[in-house]
């Protein structure tokens, strides 16, 4: 039987149609046999958090619609690396998933030297679950009123504009990056263990502003403990609509730090049952329970196809890769 290999990430893409096996069975007889057994969706992180969250959404509902198990299972380490790695050498079967947030998918090839898989070459792509927006924030009694106002005081270099993140690599290190290099100043990166404690100090004042994914800063955001100064998405939020887009706030046409999560399959799945999660992960991701569980998340919901999750991740993965190299940022 013909498997599919990782949709390609250039010109090509591949293509969708059934094909046959030389001995005349048709591909779709793997389709009608998935699946047969427990379906592992590895998150690379601890429990906890929306990758995990929306981990537990895809794999209680599969179970639901299947009859058949589906569970979670959390391989935290190195930045995610370590569960990533797990999947891309796991059996092609469908049976080993892959809850794949953008960093790993498009980020950390540019950042490791030594990446125990390959994102395009060991990975198949199904579908891209859902994009939580992320806001850049300063602490409620900072004297810095707008986005404005901080990239003038960049410019001045009179303050030691500090920013915090959970972690080299993440999209709150690679959003104020890309703010740094976009806006022509320079930022101070303090990486922290974590975004509680990353955001913890903005909160208390101790670091200037950080990217946050909105769910964890909105509460801060309405009881006046942390001041949005921009949405980090090419359109402002429902969530926030008073809060205007960092391309509007800073003059930065363009700018996207938007976090997003996706599922993928070891390489050399079958197309057949990649094809069959993503219709079902599309009908699951459109559910009104589940919907109202990513709203809380902050999450919006995507479900698109394989083809278009290949363009996605070889956009992002051109994008960052030219920040890392051109703002020479580098794990620390």
């Amino acid at each position: 039987m013909k498997s599919c290999v990782p949709l390609a990430f250039g010109k090509a893409l591949v293509a969708t149609t059934l094909t046959f096996s030389a001995i005349g069975m048709p591909a779709f007889a793997e389709e009608a046999k998935y699946p047969s057994q427990t379906i592992r969706i590895v998150v690379p992180f601890a429990a906890g958090g929306t990758a995990d969250a929306l981990a537990r959404v895809v794999a209680e509902n599969l179970a639901q619609r299947w009859s058949s198990p589906v569970i979670v299972e959390n391989k935290p380490g190195a930045a995610g690396n370590i569960g990533m790695a797990s999947v891309a050498k796991a059996a092609p079967d469908g049976y080993t998933l892959a809850l794949v947030p953008v960093g790993n998918a498009a980020v950390n090839p540019s950042l490791f030297k030594d990446l125990p898989y390959d994102p395009i070459k060991d990975l198949a792509p199904i579908t891209e679950l859902a994009v939580v927006e992320n806001v850049l924030v300063v602490g409620g009694n900072s004297n810095i009123k707008s986005l404005a106002q901080l990239i003038e005081l960049g410019r001045a270099k009179t303050t030691n504009i500090t920013y915090s993140t959970p972690g080299a690599g993440s999209m709150a290190h690679l959003g104020a990056e890309l703010l740094a290099h976009g806006a022509g100043i320079s930022l101070t990166h303090v990486p922290y263990r974590g975004l509680a404690p990353a955001l913890t100090d903005v909160l208390n004042g101790e670091i200037t502003m950080t990217f946050a994914q909105l769910p964890n800063a909105k509460p801060f955001i309405a009881d006046g403990r942390l001041r949005a100064l921009g949405i980090a998405s090419p359109k402002r939020s429902p969530a926030l609509p008073d809060v205007p887009t960092v391309a509007e706030a800073g003059n930065l046409p363009g700018f996207e730090a938007a976090s997003w999560y996706a599922l993928m399959a070891p390489a050399h799945t079958p197309d057949a049952i990649i094809r069959k999660l993503q219709h079902e992960i599309a009908a699951i991701l459109q559910l009104p329970d589940v919907r109202n569980v990513l709203d809380a998340q902050g999450a919006t919901p995507i479900g698109n196809t394989p083809e278009e999750l290949a363009h996605l991740i070889n956009e992002d993965t051109a994008r960052w890769s030219k920040l890392i190299r051109d703002a020479h940022i580098e794990l620390q």
